[in-house]
């Protein structure tokens, strides 16, 4: 890879991401969404000898790329897999409560945008996939296909927050009876047809696109089984890195670290003294945003927030 291209694909808020994570030279780092490795490079280049990342991704040109750029690196280890089995894959080598740092970087990966085959942008016309995983069972097309229309309504209003979900969905249903909705294209033109105000600078199907490959990849219900599965897998003060994309995650990631900070709370009306129980984090600092010379490079940074929460002993 060329150094303009890994320019290309330098990952949002690195430097912000780097410091939350507080890295020891001899520390065990999970990057629990690998993409093409923008974390687990910069992460690794602050270890010694006795560091270590493992690396998670469901993807498999990102395996092959971890192999490429990390295969001769001892410090490294990828783990091809969904994210939420993050708990189990630590228990499996023996690191539970030993993990130093957590990172969830939610947002798509740059070269799964870019790459038309994947079916995850309307930018270029391919095939309608969004499949994280190629060699998963249901493709954008094959869910689009079956789905009801009541069911497709609540997702584009839960996942993508569309205003005009009723309008899409009743487009979407009614074209597919006549030949089967196949390419990013197809979909793009029938959401345009369908709406009809326009967001400033905003293509009419992003938030269409957003809420099939939500639910095609069921990310929100792996995001909550990978958020509860860091608490064991990490060690007292070890922190917790959640860098989201939209306000359906942020809303997730900041009501379960907050849930997690307070603690059980007793009833007010119980006679009994004290401090909630079980807490397990501490919230560090308040939500951080890419500054305006950031986004002005990467417009995609305008949308991140990143969130850090510390594991209590």
């Amino acid at each position: 890879m060329t150094d303009s291209t890994m320019l290309l694909h330098q990952p949002v808020l690195l430097a912000e991401t780097l410091a939350a994570l507080k890295i020891q030279p001899d520390g065990v780092y999970l990057d629990a969404t690998f993409g093409r490795g923008g974390h687990s490079a910069a992460i690794l280049e602050q270890l010694g000898p006795q560091g270590r990342v493992l690396a998670l991704d469901r993807d498999p040109a990102a395996e092959r790329w971890a192999a490429t750029r990390f295969g001769a690196d001892p410090r490294f280890v990828f783990v091809r897999t969904a994210f939420s089995r993050l708990a189990e894959v630590v228990a499996e080598r023996g690191l539970t409560g030993r993990i130093a740092g957590v990172l969830l970087d939610l947002g798509v990966s740059s070269p799964q945008l870019d790459d038309p085959e994947r079916g995850f942008s309307f930018s270029q016309n391919g095939p309608l996939d969004m499949r994280m995983d190629p060699d998963a069972d249901c493709s954008a097309a094959e869910w689009l296909q079956r789905v009801s229309e009541r069911e497709l309504e609540r997702v584009l209003t839960e996942f993508g927050e569309e205003r005009f979900h009723r309008r899409v969905a009743h487009a979407l249903i009614t074209a597919r009876q006549s030949a089967p909705i196949t390419s990013t294209a197809q979909l793009a033109t029938l959401v345009a047809a369908a709406v009809p105000t326009r967001e400033p600078g905003k293509h009419p199907a992003t938030r269409t696109f957003q809420a099939i490959r939500i639910a095609v990849n069921d990310e929100l219900q792996e995001l909550k089984v990978v958020l509860a599965g860091t608490l064991a897998a990490l060690a007292p003060a070890g922190r917790l890195v959640v860098l989201s994309f939209h306000s359906l995650e942020d809303r997730m990631v900041k009501q379960f670290m907050r849930e997690q900070a307070r603690g059980r709370e007793l009833p007010l009306d119980l006679p009994v003294m004290g401090a909630p129980e079980g807490m397990t984090l501490r919230l560090i600092g308040r939500a951080i945003r890419a500054g305006a010379a950031e986004i002005a490079v990467n417009p995609r940074a305008r949308s991140a927030v990143l969130r850090v929460a510390e594991r209590l002993a």
